[in-house]
């Protein structure tokens, strides 16, 4: 990393939901204007200047897709350096309290158990957390 470059932290949630199939967790798909357009992802955004990393979660689902959601357990941290950008990406487990998803920077969204979430369609920095939320049965 060189000096002029620095570390942007983001939080990301692990939207959960249970069905026939058990456990779910919702993985939404960049959309075209996006850095990394088609990749999938966990949602979630950068930590603006004062805000806690809850905080900034329970705004950024908000902005994203128009739900409330409950913040849970930490699932766990990656650093990851992008060719622009180096982040630190916090994971937590979430559910949704109230509203229905409403896509506004994502153009699409599943729900799939967590031995279903392909690492290919995943975005490089949320790959890791994978393994950690198939522990989470």
């Amino acid at each position: 990393m060189n000096s002029t470059e620095q570390t942007v932290l983001v939080v990301a949630a692990a939207i959960q939901r249970q069905s026939s199939q058990g456990k779910e967790f919702l993985i939404v798909r960049r959309g075209p204007s996006q850095t990394g357009a088609g990749f999938w992802e966990f949602p979630g955004g950068k930590v603006e200047s004062g805000e806690e990393n809850t905080e900034a979660l329970v705004r950024e689902i908000q902005e994203e897709l128009g739900v409330e959601i409950q913040v849970g357990d930490f699932v766990g941290e990656n650093s990851f350096k992008y060719p622009t950008k180096h982040i630190r990406l916090l994971l937590f487990e979430c559910q949704i309290l109230q509203g229905s998803i409403q896509l506004t920077e994502h153009d699409a969204l599943e729900w799939l158990p967590a031995d279903k979430i392909s690492l290919d369609m995943l975005s490089e920095a949320d790959r890791p957390f994978v393994p950690l939320l198939q522990g989470k049965r």
